[in-house]
C-alpha cells in the first residue's frame, strides 16, 4: 500500500466531507426519473469542470464522461456512478426531502454521484501521483430496463481515447443500508442476480359469476393454478446450487363480485445467479404458463423481458481491492458479502471488462427502496476516499 498517498487521501476525503454532503442533499432533493437527468447531469459538469478537470463530454443525453490524466503513462480504470432517483414518494420529513412529487433518491444514486465527485476532485488533485488515466462515468437510467449502462458503453465509454488506452478495469460502489456506515464489502466471482420482468396474461370466457360451468374456462382460476406452478420452476427444476426467485408482485382481474372477467394480467420478477439456468427458466416458464392455462380451459400469453445479467466480479481485482480496504479502513471495517438478488446494470460493464461492484455501509437504515430510506452521509467521506485509493492503487499495479 501507498502510505503516503492513503494518508493524504484520507486528509482530502475529511476536508471534503462537508461539501460532499451538501452536494448529496442537493441532489437528493432534486430527483430525476431515468433518462430525465438533466439537471443533475447539469450539475456533475458544472463540478467537475469547476474543480479544473477539463475533459468532460455529455454523451446518451444526460450521461457525463470526464478523464483524469496522470502524470505518466498506464493503464484506464473506470469509475461509475448512477444518477436516476425512482418512482417513490418520499416519507423521510427531512428538511432536505424531495421537492418532486413521487420521485425520490431512495436506492442512494444521490451518494454514489456525490461519492464519485469526491474521488474526481481528490483525484485531480493527487494526479501527479496517477500512472495512466481515471476515466469518470456518471450513468443515467440504472433503475429502468434496459437501463443506461449499455447506452454509456455504446456512446464510447469502453473505447480507447485520443490519448489513453481502453479501461482495463470498471470500478463502481452501492451503498447497503444492512453494513454500518463507512465499512466495505467485497464478493469475488458471482455477486448480483439477473433480473427479468415477467408478464403473463390468461385469457377465457368472462361471463357471469354464478354461471362458471357454462363458460369455456375462469380465467381467475386458471391464474391462481398458474401463480402456484411457477414457483415448481424455482423449487423443483433450478440446480440447488444455484439461487434463484420467482415473484408474481401483481395481479390484475378486472371482475366483479358477480363477474368473472376475460382476462387476468400477472407481472413479476425472475431473479437468476447462473446465465445457463436463467435460459433455460425462461423456457420453462413460457411452457409451465401456456399448459397450466390450457389444462383450466384458458390461453396464455407470455411475455418475458429480459433485463440485466448475472453479475460478475473479477476475482483478481477483488483480491486487490479487499486487501487494498484493509490497508486503508482497516481489517474490521471490511467484510465479506454474501449473495445479493438484487441486480445491477453495472453488469453490462463487467461482461466486456475486468471489474469490480462492492458495497458501502450506510446503516442503519430502513431498506433501498423504500420512501423512508435514509444512508448514514458520513459514509461519503470514506466512499470517496477509498474509490480515489483504489483508483490510484489499481493503476499502480
Amino acid at each position: 500500500m501507498d502510505y503516503d498517498s492513503a494518508r493524504d487521501i484520507k486528509i482530502a476525503a475529511k476536508a471534503l466531507l462537508p461539501r460532499l454532503i451538501s452536494l448529496r442533499r442537493t441532489i437528493h432533493q432534486n430527483p430525476e426519473l431515468a433518462f430525465e437527468e438533466h439537471a443533475t447531469s447539469a450539475l456533475v459538469r458544472e463540478e467537475l469542470l469547476g474543480a479544473g478537470i477539463q475533459c468532460v463530454t455529455e454523451v446518451a443525453n444526460t450521461g457525463v464522461i470526464a478523464t483524469i490524466r496522470g502524470s505518466k503513462p498506464g493503464p484506464t480504470v473506470l469509475l461509475r456512478a448512477d444518477l436516476d432517483g425512482l418512482p417513490i414518494q418520499e416519507k423521510t420529513n427531512l428538511p432536505f426531502a424531495s421537492k418532486h412529487a413521487g420521485v425520490m433518491h431512495a436506492c442512494g444514486h444521490d451518494m454514489h454521484t456525490a461519492a464519485l465527485l469526491g474521488a474526481a476532485f481528490i483525484l485531480h488533485q493527487l494526479r501527479s501521483r496517477i500512472a495512466g488515466t481515471v476515466r469518470l462515468v456518471f450513468q443515467p437510467a440504472e433503475e429502468l430496463l434496459p437501463g443506461g449502462a449499455l447506452a454509456m458503453i455504446n456512446a464510447g465509454a469502453l473505447d480507447p481515447g485520443e490519448d489513453e488506452p481502453a479501461p482495463t478495469c470498471c470500478i463502481a460502489q452501492h451503498v447497503m443500508p444492512s453494513m454500518p456506515a463507512s465499512t466495505l464489502g467485497f464478493r469475488a466471482g458471482t455477486f448480483m442476480a439477473s433480473s427479468d420482468e415477467l408478464y403473463i396474461e390468461i385469457l377465457s370466457d368472462g361471463g357471469h359469476a354464478a354461471k362458471p360451468h357454462q363458460l369455456s374456462g375462469d380465467p381467475v382460476l386458471a391464474a391462481a393454478h398458474v401463480i402456484v406452478a411457477l414457483q415448481n420452476i424455482v423449487s423443483r427444476h433450478r440446480p440447488p446450487e444455484v439461487p434463484g426467485v420467482l415473484s408474481i408482485g401483481r395481479v390484475k382481474a378486472d371482475g366483479a363480485t358477480n363477474v368473472i372477467p376475460p382476462n387476468v394480467q400477472l407481472e413479476g420478477t425472475f431473479r437468476a445467479m447462473n446465465e445457463d439456468w436463467r435460459e433455460s427458466a425462461h423456457e420453462r416458464i413460457r411452457q409451465t404458463a401456456e399448459h397450466t392455462a390450457r389444462a383450466h380451459g384458458a390461453k396464455a400469453r407470455v411475455e418475458i423481458r429480459k433485463g440485466y445479467p448475472v453479475l460478475v466480479n473479477n476475482p483478481t481485482l477483488t483480491k486487490t481491492a479487499l486487501d487494498a480496504a484493509i490497508g486503508y479502513a482497516g481489517k474490521s471495517e471490511v467484510k465479506n458479502m454474501p449473495l445479493w438478488l438484487a441486480s445491477e446494470d453495472f453488469a453490462y460493464f463487467l461482461q466486456q471488462c475486468n471489474g469490480l461492484f462492492y458495497t458501502l455501509g450506510v446503516g442503519p437504515s430502513p431498506d433501498l427502496h423504500t420512501a423512508d430510506f435514509f444512508p448514514d452521509e458520513s459514509a461519503l467521506e470514506i466512499g470517496a476516499g477509498f474509490m480515489a485509493f483504489l483508483a490510484i492503487t489499481v493503476n499502480d499495479g
